[in-house]
């Protein structure tokens, strides 16, 4: 069920030094059938590190697109081997190599990453959705709530408030299998075809799809999870 990104749901009183572990944990005691989405970042690592540690045991959706670097699969595996007791589910897009993403990037995105995803949580049916969005990575995200959308189906998002420092600090203090390419500038990384590293100065996500106005795949912007 899609739900207005302006719905506001009642949460505890939780604020900048609300430790991400205590919303996993709140919420892993609210919901019955969580589910977690990663494109296994920096945040989604943590996120997942976090996560395991307040006790989750359920799903990690991973849309392979078909265009993934190499280093985000072999970073998918290292997760698995590491966190035994999770579910990870690899969704395929199930597409030729149509190099739609040359002529038009949203319907790319749509077709290869929010409608499989779309068509998985369809049969799923969680009741929550944790993201590893966090404050600090775009200026459309300055606003993100713990708590989005209705209680039929909320994201949870525990890392608002951490910043790439501090993800980066948990991440070498926990020795978290981090994607190599982020240590190379791919601040956040996507598909292939359109991800660089980011240059000094520009926000997380200004690698992502260079040359078009877009920072979004769309999966949250649009409520389309």
């Amino acid at each position: 069920m899609n739900v207005p990104s302006s719905t506001i749901l009642t949460v505890p009183n939780w604020g900048k030094d609300t430790h991400p572990q205590a919303v996993i944990a709140w919420a892993l005691a609210r919901y019955h059938a969580p589910a977690m989405t990663s494109g296994f970042n920096l945040n989604g690592v943590v996120l997942i590190d976090m996560a395991v540690g307040a006790g989750y045991r359920g799903d990690v959706l991973f849309v392979d697109t078909g265009y993934h670097f190499r280093e985000t699969l072999d970073t998918r595996d290292r997760l698995v081997a590491r966190y035994p007791a999770l579910n990870f589910v690899t969704i395929s897009a199930k597409r030729p190599d149509d190099g739609l993403f040359r002529s038009n990037v949203d319907l790319c995105c749509a077709l290869r990453k929010i409608l499989p995803l779309q068509q998985h949580l369809a049969e799923l049916q969680p009741d929550a959705i944790f993201s590893a969005r966090s404050r600090e990575q775009t200026q459309a995200r300055q606003e993100l709530a713990f708590l989005e959308g209705s209680e039929s189906r909320v994201r949870v998002n525990p890392l608002i408030y951490w910043s790439r420092l501090r993800l980066e600090r948990y991440a070498r203090e926990r020795g978290l299998p981090v994607n190599p390419l982020y240590w190379d500038g791919f601040l956040s990384i996507g598909c292939a075809p359109c991800t660089r590293a980011v240059r000094p100065g520009e926000d997380a996500r200004s690698g992502r799809w260079p040359g078009q106005d877009k920072n979004e795949c769309g999966l949250w912007h649009d409520d389309a999870v």
